[in-house]
């Protein structure tokens, strides 16, 4: 058992090695080079890693653009709990972008991102409930969630100047929700 637990140790370090070799390539915007590194990692069970491979997939970013392929990473990384991952396959269902559109399953996904503190998913949350997408509308809800989204310390000051940008380029779904917030 103890030799099993060094072998898994090494394992786990080996793959968080490659994913922060991979995840710094990544962000240098060298992504042919960051991509075998990040699927070295993702097929190793890194939730992180896999994430960025889907990424890399959705966007075309160091191999071929396949939203089959972006969907799947997401969905390993989302199953090991990953917030980011789970927001974005939440808007894999919610597109219908490489799976069937299906906003219940979008909303149960942003939701539990939304749970992590993840202010794209507070946003989503809030969102659906404003709107009544994937869930019964319920202003109450709403104001909550994008209260919290746009307060968020990782992330809201972006939710509020998309929201911002939205509502300034006519967007009235979006002056509707700033209204409801007070912003």
């Amino acid at each position: 058992m103890f030799l099993t637990l060094i072998s898994l140790t090494a394992l786990a370090q080996s793959a968080d090695k490659l994913y922060e070799d991979g995840k710094k390539l990544y962000d240098q915007e060298k992504y042919t080079a960051a991509f075998p590194k990040l699927k070295a990692a993702a097929d190793k069970g890194h939730k992180k890693a896999q994430y960025r491979v889907g990424r890399c997939y959705e966007k075309g970013r160091g191999t071929t653009e396949d939203r089959k392929q972006a969907f799947a990473w997401y969905q390993k990384s989302a199953n090991q709990g990953y917030a980011k991952a789970q927001f974005q396959l939440g808007q894999c269902y919610k597109e219908g972008d490489g799976v069937t559109k299906d906003r219940k399953k979008a909303f149960d996904l942003f939701l539990q991102a939304a749970k992590q503190e993840n202010a794209d998913g507070e946003y989503a949350v809030g969102k659906a409930y404003f709107k009544g997408k994937g869930v019964e509308a319920d202003k109450v809800k709403a104001k909550r969630w994008l209260s919290r989204a746009v307060s968020n310390e990782k992330g809201g000051d972006e939710v509020l100047a998309d929201l911002r940008k939205d509502a300034t380029d006519g967007d009235e779904d979006a002056k509707a929700m700033l209204k409801l917030i007070g912003k």
